[in-house]
């Protein structure tokens, strides 16, 4: 009974009984939603003033701004590499497997695309990094928008360098509130798995095990690029970087079903930065890191984009040429980085770069609805594997992190 204390094992219920639920209760579905976006809401109300006291107790204790540029420049070019290799990879094996091949278009579902379409159309990704540059920070802040909170956190610890004995002072008021922050998310993770119940009896009861059968190929060679990315070209880098991925995995497993049952990495954004820092990793590098990386480092979204092209174009019997396939990735590479930043944002970036490249049919994306949601815990867990990685990584490349605390908190060694 006394496992039945730990949290990971509750959170293993929860998603459990939500399977459970959902299937044999389909009508709870609608009630299921509320309990899971509740969840997912108590963790958003705190997660921008975590992340700003975050970066700006990170940056005024890293002792040097030009280290705080270091740091950044060296965790957007990760990102972009990484990311490359993700696109890579998920259009490999789609054309490998063809998981849009054979598929009817003429029992396409008949789902309304307008919302999708409309908001593709809005999207300017020329606009994308004039986005960062808040207009009102109040509105940043009550909007969620990361980007826009880390822009000005920057800047704001900047301004606290230049002030003398009064920063010190507002640095002391910071690190209270960072504590009193962090023990309210410890207070609403007890509700994890309730929030995790409710996720999973929300996907089945509204979606069903049947939305799986027709696209049952897409989901598995999905998950399959996504373990291949994890334990291949992740693996291969934290190797290089002398630390092992399976005792990260296993250090990091409650929030990981966190993320499975939610379908959201954002619910548990608060939670990872503790426990790197918990890790050895310094505040400064997971300050930056973690905040950026949500935004320029979405391993398991371009992964999806990726894959759902070319699926697209193989149920339209559409045959790409290398340079048609060579601009998506170069279009994506573009494109999925303002995934984060908006509601909805895999279908709506998927359309807008479909709308872009004008050879694939929309109409073909009433295809994906239904089972967009299944692959959404995929998306989420592989964005905050890769970015738990990443962190790790510009910590170790920075001499950032206490490896004998590393090893003792994480692999058991020492």
């Amino acid at each position: 009974m006394k496992y039945l204390k730990v949290l990971y094992v509750q959170v293993i219920i929860g998603i459990v009984l939500g399977v459970i639920t959902g299937w044999l209760f389909p009508s709870f579905s609608p009630t299921a939603k509320l309990i899971s976006e509740s969840f997912i809401n108590m963790i958003k109300m705190v997660i921008t003033p975590v992340i700003f006291l975050t970066i700006v107790l990170g940056i005024t204790g890293a002792g040097s701004l030009r280290k705080v540029g270091r740091v950044g420049g060296k965790g957007l070019i990760y990102f972009e590499v990484v990311t490359t290799f993700a696109l890579i990879i998920g259009l490999l094996v789609a054309n490998e497997i063809k998981p849009g091949a054979g598929i009817p278009t003429n029992h396409l579902p008949n789902e309304n695309l307008e919302k999708y379409t409309s908001a593709a159309k809005d999207m300017h990704w020329g606009e994308f990094f004039s986005h960062i540059i808040p207009t009102n920070i109040i509105e940043s802040f009550a909007k969620g928008d990361l980007l826009q909170v880390l822009f000005f956190g920057l800047l704001f610890s900047v301004a606290i360098t230049k002030i003398g004995s009064a920063g010190t002072k507002l640095i002391s008021t910071f690190e209270n509130l960072n504590k009193a922050f962090f023990a309210v998310i410890h207070i609403v993770m007890k509700f994890s798995p309730i929030g995790a119940f409710g996720g999973m009896a929300y996907t089945i009861g509204k979606f069903g095990f049947m939305s799986l059968v027709v696209l049952g190929k897409l989901l598995l060679a999905y998950y399959i690029t996504s373990l291949l990315f994890i334990f291949v070209v992740l693996n291969l880098i934290a190797r290089y970087y002398g630390f092992e991925l399976w005792k990260l995995l296993v250090y990091i497993k409650e929030e990981l079903l966190i993320v499975l049952g939610a379908s959201s990495s954002e619910a548990v954004l608060p939670n990872i930065m503790e426990k790197l820092e918990t890790a050895g990793c310094e505040r400064s590098v997971v300050g930056l890191i973690i905040p950026t990386g949500y935004s320029f480092n979405l391993d398991g979204t371009t992964i999806y984009l990726s894959m759902a092209t070319i699926f697209l174009a193989q149920v339209f019997n559409i045959d790409l040429s290398l340079s048609q396939q060579l601009t998506i990735i170069g279009i994506l590479l573009i494109t999925s980085k303002g995934a984060a930043g908006v509601t909805g944002s895999g279908f709506i970036v998927l359309t807008s770069t479909l709308t872009i490249l004008k050879v694939i049919p929309l109409e073909g994306l009433a295809l994906l609805i239904g089972v967009d949601r299944f692959m959404s815990e995929g998306r989420a867990l592989t964005n905050m594997i890769g970015n738990t990685v990443a962190t790790v990584i510009i910590a170790k490349s920075e001499k950032a992190i206490d490896m004998g605390v590393y090893k003792r908190v994480v692999e058991g060694k020492g």
